[in-house]
């Protein structure tokens, strides 16, 4: 697999018009000026953030003019992709200003805005916020109301009777103008933005009469499609302090290693495909996830702070020291166990007999009850503790 292959491949969901079009266009050796938007509705970037992150670092790396997009004139509007319900409130241009301040700091944690081919950073307020009344309308005649009120979530809205506001509704226009103010080749963003990112390749054809790309990339989830991010609460920020990084990274599901690995590291997909078949018969997860933990790390921080956050989580989790964002997950469909069973699922006994002796030695605990040996009822998030020093949160899907 070359440079080009790599790029369209791994990391990515779909593209528009077609995979063989933009590959065409790339190995002709034609330079495009690309962009991903960010909306500053926050104060930090996550892991999530991180799979396009290393995706614009890609076409960085290939000499392409890459363009970070603060969204301080979409983020008036408020992206509705992805929500079920209309925001409570809008946030005004200063506060999306102030939140966008650390971003470029955060993110050159994997891209780069100086150096060799810096990447341009631009602020979508300077122009939407510029447009005149007969320009909106024009904009607007582009597409329709079915157009826009099939997006999933408006129907979900719809037949839940909860509102859509006007102000929301206009967001796809403004994001679809961004790619004509900038004259740009092609727009990545997350595979929820599919619909955003479609309605400025109609209007890049419309208003400049050129083509341009679409390239989606996945959301990290898990295996299950549970998504990892702000929205989700489980978020893990790309400045959060090396021993409390690698710890959240612990406390994911087991079923998070495979996708963490294959979005976010360059470890190629055969040896994540065989970490996949040792998991499925019998390896510990605890390993995979531990060098996850240290690899993510040292990538954006360095190898000594993730040696010695390493330390620190072992020390942490041998005492039984660790918070409940800390601990280690087991996912599990089953709610009822054999506790006998459990121990063995969990890797937190070697044997059947050992795990008796530690039920029977009154060692093993389930939010803070001692386990008998009767069958037992779990309840999501519930904490088993085995002996003074395991300690796994129990994740029912």
């Amino acid at each position: 697999m070359d440079a080009i292959d790599a790029l369209l491949t791994r990391g990515v969901e779909k593209i528009y018009p077609s995979r063989e079009a933009l590959e065409k266009v790339l190995r002709s050796g034609k330079k495009l000026r690309l962009y991903q938007g960010f909306d500053p509705t926050g104060t930090q970037l996550h892991i999530g953030h991180a799979v396009g992150f290393r995706k614009l670092r890609q076409w960085q790396d290939l000499g392409h003019h890459v363009i970070f997009l603060v969204g301080d004139g979409t983020g008036l509007a408020g992206d509705p992709s992805g929500k079920m319900k209309a925001r409570g409130r809008f946030m005004s241009r200063k506060e999306l200003r102030d939140n966008a301040k650390s971003y470029l700091m955060q993110a050159s944690k994997i891209v780069r805005f100086s150096g060799e081919n810096p990447i341009e950073i631009l602020y979508n307020g300077d122009w939407l916020t510029q447009l005149k009344l007969e320009e909106i309308l024009g904009i607007a005649q582009n597409f329709t109301v079915q157009q826009m009120i099939e997006r999933d979530m408006y129907q979900v809205r719809i037949k839940a009777g909860d509102p859509i506001n006007l102000r929301e509704f206009l967001y796809p226009l403004l994001q679809g103008y961004d790619s004509v103010a900038m004259k740009v080749d092609l727009e990545q963003g997350g595979s929820d933005q599919m619909f955003n990112m479609l309605a400025g390749r109609t209007l890049v054809k419309n208003m400049l009469g050129k083509e341009k790309f679409v390239m989606t990339v996945p959301l990290l989830a898990d295996s299950k499609g549970d998504k990892i991010g702000k929205t989700e609460g489980n978020a893990i920020a790309l400045t959060d302090p090396p021993n409390e990084f690698f710890a959240k990274i612990m406390s994911l599901s087991d079923d998070a290693i495979i996708p963490c690995l294959t979005l976010l590291t360059d470890t190629p997909m055969k040896d994540i495909g065989d970490m996949g078949q040792q998991m499925k018969h019998g390896a510990n997860p605890m390993t995979f996830k531990l060098a996850l933990a240290h690899q993510l790390t040292a990538w954006l921080n360095s190898e000594k702070a993730a040696d010695a956050a390493q330390k620190d989580f072992g020390a942490r989790f041998q005492r039984g020291e660790l918070t409940h964002a800390d601990i280690p997950v087991f996912t599990t469909e089953k709610s009822k166990w054999n506790p006998v069973d459990l121990l063995i699922a969990t890797n937190s006994a070697p044997s059947k007999s050992e795990a008796r002796r530690l039920i029977t030695q009154k060692a093993v605990e389930i939010d803070g009850k001692l386990v008998e040996n009767t069958s037992i009822t779990l309840t999501n998030n519930a904490i088993l503790k085995v002996g003074k020093k395991k300690l796994l949160k129990i994740k029912i899907i």
